[in-house]
């Protein structure tokens, strides 16, 4: 069973694609910290997870013109009777340039208080491949061949796709997890605007994402958004894991729910932090 906090992480960031997109106008995402408190949902399957907690605490800043930093910490603690407890502590910290062509990774996890292997290094991305450099685990480097895309232009890329009325929106996503050598093929389902304060699907209660009900989040516009991924292939292939959300026009997301197969984790965003925008520096700010 694949650890859910790296596979989180690359929700958050969850998001180049085409030179045109490249080109056209930077889109302003909000640099904002947001912090989801984590439970289980469901649990199925031979291998059940008997109960899941734990705290995601993002910080997300940057602008087209500076690139775009995100610092994630991400303790959970499953509990199964196949395994008995398990306690992760992941630290991940991310620079991806405001063309979406270059990219910095780092991650540090602990498992039951044990640290293990480190990642460490940088990426490049253009229209015909992606480099990717490894410091860590071991100095390496490899090319994937075709357009990959980093998470913040992945996430960037399915906003305009959104507002565009487009309803699907596959992509090649490399973040930096695992080992620094995993590359996701991605199929985002794209549901109809929303405008108005509801409940989100499979919410717990009334007061589920909260800071979303609040100030300019609660009539900000936003989209479900159901994110599949794949390990990369050819043919009919079961997903690695299955991301639902609501994702707003400014980058922020919130209705969390992640299915693995044999058990799904919801994120209720308990607190939202949005520093006033620069006028100035977005003003300044023409790529």
């Amino acid at each position: 069973m694949r650890l859910p906090n790296s596979t989180l992480v690359v929700a958050f960031g969850i998001l180049a694609a085409s030179t045109a997109v490249a080109q056209a106008a930077p889109m302003r995402l909000a640099s904002h910290r947001a912090v989801y408190d984590l439970s289980l949902v469901e649990s199925r399957g031979a291998r059940a997870v008997e109960s899941a907690r734990g705290r995601i605490v993002l910080d997300f800043s940057g602008d087209a013109c500076k690139g775009y930093t995100m610092q994630t910490r991400q303790v959970t603690e499953l509990d199964s009777g196949e395994t008995g407890k398990r306690l992760s502590d992941l630290r991940n910290t991310t620079f991806e340039g405001g063309d979406g062509h270059n990219f910095r990774f780092k991650t540090n996890t602990m498992l039951n208080g044990s640290p293990s292997t480190a990642v460490d290094g940088t990426a490049e991305s253009g229209t015909e491949s992606l480099k990717v450099k490894l410091k860590e685990p071991k100095r390496d480097q490899y090319t994937e061949t075709g357009p990959v895309l980093f998470p913040t232009f992945h996430m960037r890329r399915m906003i305009e796709a959104a507002q565009a009325g487009e309803t699907t929106m596959s992509a090649k996503v490399f973040d930096g997890s695992d080992d620094g050598r995993k590359i996701f093929d991605t199929l985002a389902v794209i549901g109809k605007p929303i405008t108005v304060i509801e409940p989100a699907k499979g919410s717990d209660g009334p007061d589920r994402d909260k800071p979303l009900r609040e100030g300019e989040m609660a009539s900000m516009k936003r989209w479900p958004v159901t994110l599949s991924y794949f390990t990369s292939g050819q043919g009919e292939r079961t997903p690695v894991y299955v991301l639902t959300f609501l994702l707003y026009e400014n980058g922020v997301s919130g209705g969390l729910s992640l299915n693995y197969g044999d058990f799904t984790i919801a994120g209720d965003l308990s607190r939202l932090d949005l520093p006033k925008a620069d006028a100035k520096a977005e003003t300044e700010c023409k790529p």
